[in-house]
């Protein structure tokens, strides 16, 4: 099988504008996949790199991309105001995905798995399926702010992956959660991870995204 390629990538006519790093595969199987970063974090994230490159190697053509809230400063979380705009800027990822992919899916880590399912809720023609990693269901230590206003509107199914020791949401709180959301979701439960998913050490950098592929796999081919 031909190697898979990496590429900057930039859709600068694009309002907010794209950009981040492509993975085409050496043999393309139609599928393509948006992933984005969490608060605080960019592209470049190490397990996002991991995910892109093994998704990649089995076929799919991904962009994982920096959020518009990103490209406007290079730290820092997003603010009270970013969120609409870091949404549109999922969009327009998803447009420029199109034209290289036909079927398409979306997701990310913490806040911007957030952005992507409230996204899929706004317009669920946009993706066939979500991985959702680290969702962050409530700020730490404060489990009655939950952020579940727009999960009974969501009806793309969705993978969310999670460690048992997230303090951003337990499994049984996840679990609850999910109950919501009136579309086909899987909870993958990553035992003694916190909200990195434990992506540490060799061992753990070649199974997770490993495991990660396999179970969406699977999922999103139950769920088209």
């Amino acid at each position: 099988m031909p190697a898979s390629s990496i590429r900057d990538f930039a859709d600068n006519a694009a309002d907010p504008k794209v950009r981040g790093y492509l993975h085409v595969p050496g043999t393309p199987n139609n599928d393509g996949l948006v992933l984005t970063h969490g608060a605080g974090s960019n592209a470049q994230a190490p397990l996002l790199i991991a995910l892109a490159e093994t998704f990649s190697a089995n076929g799919f053509t991904v962009l994982r991309c920096d959020l518009p809230y990103r490209q406007s400063r290079s730290f820092g979380p997003p603010g009270p105001g970013d969120a609409p705009r870091d949404r549109a800027g999922l969009e327009n990822a998803l447009a420029a995905m199109s034209k290289f992919s036909a079927r398409l899916f979306m997701g990310g880590h913490s806040y911007g798995g957030r952005q992507s399912s409230m996204l899929a809720a706004e317009d669920p023609t946009l993706v066939t399926a979500l991985l959702l990693l680290s969702y962050p269901l409530h700020p730490p230590r404060k489990p009655d702010q939950q952020r579940t206003q727009h999960l009974p509107d969501l009806r793309t199914p969705a993978l969310f992956v999670s460690g048992t020791r997230d303090p951003f949401g337990s499994i049984a709180e996840l679990t609850q959660a999910l109950k919501m959301i009136p579309a086909k979701t899987k909870l993958l439960a990553i035992e003694g991870a916190g909200h990195d998913l434990g992506f540490k050490g060799k061992a753990k950098q070649e199974e997770l995204p490993r495991l990660i592929f396999s179970e969406f796999t699977k999922f999103s081919e139950l769920s088209s």
